[in-house]
């Protein structure tokens, strides 16, 4: 352990749980992988399943490189005070943001004026070179 390393309690951990909030415990260490909910190559879902309890063994199941553990460092934030860890928990799904229908709708709207925009702008340019063409 670091001289100057936090210690975090297992309760405050655990209420980072949310993908903008996402603290994790690997090793008896605290990471805050919140900016790399987005990179990490599993998807965020990933890291959010490890909330709320120790991490460790779902992050050696994988087999990370050596390139990702030295990665980890820039995420580190302290130590867990194992005291505060329980020994048997219950699992908690971590929060995640409602379904919205609308947003699929925004979505297909956003799509088809991709494909329509530049549709419109390659008939107005064939327009006005026909318009402007000399015989």
């Amino acid at each position: 352990m670091a001289p100057d390393a936090k210690m975090h309690s297992f309760e405050e951990v655990a209420k980072h749980n949310k993908i903008k909030d996402c603290w994790l415990i690997i090793s008896g260490k605290v990471y805050d992988v919140t900016p790399f909910m987005d990179e990490h190559p599993g998807g965020g879902e990933v890291l959010l399943s490890a909330t709320g309890k120790d991490g460790t063994n779902d992050f050696e199941d994988i087999g990370h490189s050596d390139d990702a553990r030295d990665m980890m460092e820039k995420y580190y934030i302290g130590e867990i005070d194992s005291s505060t860890v329980p020994n048997k928990r219950t699992y908690i799904p971590p929060q995640q943001t409602p379904y919205n229908p609308n947003a699929k709708a925004s979505e297909f709207v956003i799509k088809i004026l991709q494909f329509l925009v530049p549709l419109l702008i390659l008939g107005l340019a064939v327009t006005v070179r026909q318009y402007t063409k000399k015989d």
